[in-house]
């Protein structure tokens, strides 16, 4: 009784371990420190933490550092909380899509404008950005780096 006991332990902290959300996975993820310090500074733990499904494209640390000069900075004082909360949000798609159901077309985020899902030479692409590394799964969702920091159209017009 006492080994079921331990295995029985064994295997639910292992399932523990396997259940993190979307946030916990990208704080997990070298490349994408970056993208949680901005998630963190845009108060989006909530979300990303949350119990809904999302899908994911999160800006690598170089796609960041290929922002002009000043401006991830800028992006990241509290005074452009809500330019930054459009912009992260502009990277989430209510549900689970991994990389196997793609469709290519239209996608609308949780910030409200679309963005544009393509495939070329099996690689995905949102937007000019293109997938890099491709389903990291967590409990809430899906992440999916790519090489680029996407704007809003709205964002594109200031």
């Amino acid at each position: 009784m006492k080994h079921i006991m331990v295995a029985l332990l064994l295997v639910m902290g292992v399932l523990t371990i396997q259940a993190q959300s979307i946030l916990e996975q990208a704080e997990n993820t070298a490349e994408l420190s970056t993208f949680v310090t901005a998630c963190k500074a845009a108060s989006m733990e909530a979300v990303l933490n949350g119990n809904g499904q999302y899908t994911v494209f999160a800006p690598s640390n170089d796609a960041f550092a290929a922002l002009p000069n000043g401006t991830l900075e800028s992006l990241l004082m509290p005074e452009n909380k809500d330019q930054l909360v459009e912009i992260l949000s502009y990277h989430v798609i209510p549900g689970k899509i991994l990389s196997a159901d793609v469709t290519e077309g239209k996608a609308p985020t949780v910030e409200g404008e679309e963005v544009d899902i393509a495939v070329a030479n099996d690689v995905v692409k949102v937007n000019n950005a293109s997938v890099t590394t491709a389903d990291v799964e967590a409990s809430n969702g899906v992440i999916h780096v790519i090489d680029q920091v996407i704007m809003p159209p709205s964002q594109l017009k200031n």
